[in-house]
Formats: structure tokens, sequence, C-alpha cells
């Protein structure tokens, strides 16, 4: 999918995951979007995020999703939301009141690429902070940084390889194992301002 998302089609997808996640702590059922456009039918990564905000601090509160197309976007948005919500296993289930203070945000993903090396000390040099995201892999081991994570931490590429392999459950240094598959996404951002209240196009800077 072509990430050419309008402002106005991203406070749509921020808005449908609050509400999500709003309508199952309340009514503990699910919503089905409807009446998208078809750009949003399109199936394309995407993960939400919550973000606890607490003086002016965005603490993390969830964030679940999917880095392949597997689903139809506006509904992969739905799923992760309740994912974020209730399914994160670092964290207990987000409650009503919680919502109040919680900013939504959300990532629509491009298809991950593998990065071809000949040799794994060329991976920093593959990868730009602020633009990409990253997953590592090695058997049954995966894990996945988006775009932000590497920007909010002030991490170069080399330490977002390596905190990309703890993720995974792997060795800091995997990423220099050529046994170590490393892949790469780009990522266009939506996100509450404030818990509630308007949704800006996030850009990120390395």
């Amino acid at each position: 999918m072509n990430l050419d998302l309008t402002l106005e089609e991203g406070e749509y997808l921020v808005k449908l995951a609050r509400k999500a996640i709003e309508k199952r702590l309340k009514t503990g059922e699910a919503i089905r979007p409807s009446e998208v456009s078809e750009k949003l039918t399109q199936k394309c990564g995407v993960f939400v995020t919550l973000n606890r905000v607490e003086d002016g601090a965005h603490i993390l509160r969830g964030c679940i999703g999917f880095p392949y197309p597997v689903m139809p976007l506006a509904e992969g948005v739905v799923e992760a939301a309740l994912g974020a919500a209730f399914e994160d296993p670092r964290f207990h289930p987000v409650s009503k009141d919680e919502m109040e203070h919680i900013a939504v945000e959300v990532s629509i993903l491009t298809p991950p690429e593998v990065i071809r090396v000949e040799d794994p000390s060329e991976y920093p040099e593959k990868i730009v902070i602020g633009r990409d995201g990253l997953i590592v892999g090695r058997g049954v081991r995966r894990g996945l940084l988006l775009p932000q994570v590497a920007v909010e931490w002030g991490w170069d590429a080399e330490e977002f390889l390596t905190n990309c392999c703890i993720k995974a459950g792997l060795p800091p240094d995997a990423w220099l194992d050529k046994r170590t598959e490393v892949s790469k996404f780009q990522a266009i951002i939506f996100a509450e301002e404030r818990p509630g209240g308007p949704v800006k196009k996030v850009s990120l800077s390395s």
C-alpha cells in the first residue's frame, strides 16, 4: 500500500482505535468499521501504541500490531487497538478511567524488506534513523521496533539493532551473526496531541 494517507484519514483511524477500546470497556463488544474509503480497505501492516500522559511525559502503556499486510487497514486498526489495550503481556489491561489519560497513536507500515549485505557489519549504514523501523529474527525469535522508538531514545543505528535483538530475546550483538535476518520498513504515524484531543501527523527526525 502506498502510504499517502491524508490527515483526515489518519484522524479517522486514530479515532477508530479509541472508539474500539472504549466500546469494549463499556459494553464488552467489538466494533466493525463501516463506510470507509477504498484506501482503508487495502491490506496493510499497522500498529497501535497507547501512551499514558503524565506531566507532559508520554509513558508506554501498550503496543500491539501486525507487521505484515494480513488484513484490511481499518480492521487491523481495531484488532491492534484491542490488543494494545487488553493483550500486551507487558501490561495489565487498560481500565475505563485510564483512557482519559491515554493518547492513541496509529502507525501504518510499508511491507518489511530484508536488508541484503555481504557482511553484517554493513547493517548500520543501511538504516536511516527517523525513517526506518526494524525487524530482527533468528529461528522462532522475532523482535520489532517502530521507527519512532529509535528517535525517542536517541539511538544510533547500532544501538537500534542491538535493542531490536534484545526485543527478540537474542544476544545484543546477534545482528552481527550471519544467521540473523534483519528487515526494515517505514511508517506513517498519526497521533493524538493529548488524550482524546486533535490528531496530528507525526514527523520524525534523527
